[in-house]
């Protein structure tokens, strides 16, 4: 069985780093698989403030790298490459990438979610520079500033609250004549003197020299296209964009158990409803998710699938 690994974690981000962690500290023979880039939606934030522990002025790629050196020094090993078929169901999980083939006697999916984009010229270039879309990880930044969340359901209503304990002013822009969040969250909102709202609109550009500086909108009822430019004194402004998540769970459709946006439903022990297939972090349903919360889950998920492969398998 030289050829087959006890512990393959499909996913590095802060879940797939951490169930690797574990697995190796536990000196199971494990393979982190990563299709793009290490660390997921955490290397695009310039600071990270609220992970327990973590050292002043760390950023998400110094965080990461951090989470890779401790993998490889208990022995992980790391490769890359686009796993796109699965056989789930035998007592050794094959796994098809586009470079090879992989034999495991359990799998943690640790794939992600990423936040749904407005894919707008600019976007991309101001992400951690005055666009986000984590309230919790960079709300802070903006104490006293002016935010604009873009956004009119649960989340984004929610997440604008939040924000009016930083900034000095928050407007919600949403691209109905209304609000989808729930009715009790709205009366909230629309009770918080903190918060406006801007109705039948939707973000046309973002622009600025390095960091976020103004925003393009259009009315889609008279056509009407204006450019908003952050206060002098400010230099810049915040965007925050809550239109969704895509969990990245596509190659497990009909195969493990979700829910009805995509996410891989576990119990609170990560496991799936295939014996021996865990699932941790963004890609799973959960109330939180956050790089400490990713990183638990996947150190339960790494230490219930030792358990696994313990009552399964003989040494």
């Amino acid at each position: 069985m030289e050829n087959i690994y006890d512990l393959i974690v499909i996913g590095a981000g802060p879940a797939g780093l951490s169930a690797g962690l574990y697995g190796a500290r536990a000196k199971m023979k494990t393979l982190i698989i990563e299709k793009d880039k290490t660390g997921g939606q955490i290397v695009t934030t310039e600071e990270v403030a609220n992970y327990p522990g973590s050292i002043r002025n760390a950023t998400g790629p110094s965080l990461i790298a951090r989470m890779v050196e401790q993998c490889e020094e208990f022995g992980a090993e790391k490769i890359k490459d686009n796993i796109v078929e699965i056989n789930l169901d035998d007592k050794i999980k094959v796994l098809k990438g586009e470079k090879g083939e992989y034999r495991t006697k359990a799998v943690i999916i640790a794939t992600g979610a990423s936040p749904r984009k407005l894919n707008v010229p600019g976007e991309k270039e101001f992400t951690g520079k005055g666009v986000s879309y984590c309230a919790t990880c960079d709300g802070d930044f903006f104490t006293d500033f002016e935010v604009f969340v873009i956004g009119g359901g649960d989340t984004a209503v929610e997440e604008a609250m939040f924000l009016t304990k930083f900034a000095r002013k928050v407007t919600v822009v949403h691209r109905r004549d209304k609000l989808r969040a729930a009715k009790s969250i709205q009366e909230k909102a629309f009770k918080n003197s903190k918060i406006e709202f801007m109705y039948n609109t939707v973000v046309k550009e973002l622009k600025g020299d390095g960091i976020l500086e103004s925003i393009i909108f259009e009315n889609k009822e008279t056509g009407e296209v204006w450019e908003y430019r952050a206060d002098e004194e400010d230099g810049t402004m915040g965007v925050f964009i809550f239109v969704g998540y895509i969990p990245q769970t596509d190659l497990f459709k009909e195969k493990l158990d979700m829910d009805d946006r995509g996410y891989l439903i576990t119990d609170s022990e990560m496991r799936t409803n295939i014996p021996g297939v865990f699932a941790a972090g963004d890609c799973r349903q959960k109330v939180l998710r956050q790089v400490v919360t990713a990183t638990a889950d996947g150190a339960i998920a790494s230490i219930m699938a030792e358990k696994y492969i313990n009552e399964n398998f003989e040494e």
